[in-house]
């Protein structure tokens, strides 16, 4: 009878160690599968920070692109007025030796006796300059003869004549010239026309 209630006791143990263990396996599942402590979300951004956030930073960006725009455009007027210096310059290299030709015919003209070797000398320094003048893109524009053209010549006296056809240019008192094509000074002249049969 002893051994009975033993065994009873030995089986009922041996079922409360089964159960505790079923139960700690239980706990263990419960605990894997439960999601953790969970964490507090960030408040949503206040749109008017944001806002306020954005408008500094396009700001910034506007300030900094006309920094830039400024910087250019000092540095495109330095370039334009360096390349305007540079042209003078060559301008300059160009005409210098013309003129120290006219100075020597000056000079030559002080104590000239031959009025024909000085007035060939004049030809020649006009010759050089109406050259380097062509050099620079420079073209000397001779009228007479030709139809009188508003864009080009500038009347300044009409004058009966049978020399050249009415409307014509029958003198031209100061030359015009051209720059790359383009009109610099208009030719002054004066114009035909028919003469009276009175």
């Amino acid at each position: 009878m002893t051994e009975n209630v033993s065994e009873t006791n030995g089986e009922s143990e041996s079922s409360n160690g089964n159960s505790v263990e079923a139960a700690e396996e239980s706990q263990a599942t419960t605990d894997e599968g439960a999601p953790g402590p969970t964490t507090q979300e960030e408040p949503p951004e206040d749109p008017l920070t944001a806002a306020i956030e954005e408008a500094k930073r396009l700001k910034d960006q506007l300030l900094r692109t006309a920094a830039d725009f400024d910087n250019f455009r000092k540095r495109s007027r330095r370039e334009v007025n360096d390349a305007a210096e540079r042209g003078k310059e060559d301008l300059l290299k160009e005409l210098l030796p013309v003129f120290d030709n006219l100075e020597r015919a000056a000079e030559h003209a002080k104590s000239a006796t031959e009025v024909t070797a000085l007035a060939d000398g004049i030809d020649l320094v006009i010759k050089q300059f109406i050259d380097t003048l062509s050099k620079i893109g420079v073209e000397k524009l001779d009228a007479v003869g030709q139809a009188f053209d508003p864009s080009v010549h500038e009347a300044i006296q009409h004058l009966e004549t049978n020399e050249v056809p009415p409307g014509s240019v029958a003198h031209q008192v100061q030359a015009g010239y051209k720059l790359n094509g383009r009109l610099i000074r208009p030719c002054m002249v004066v114009v035909a026309k028919a003469q009276s049969t009175e």
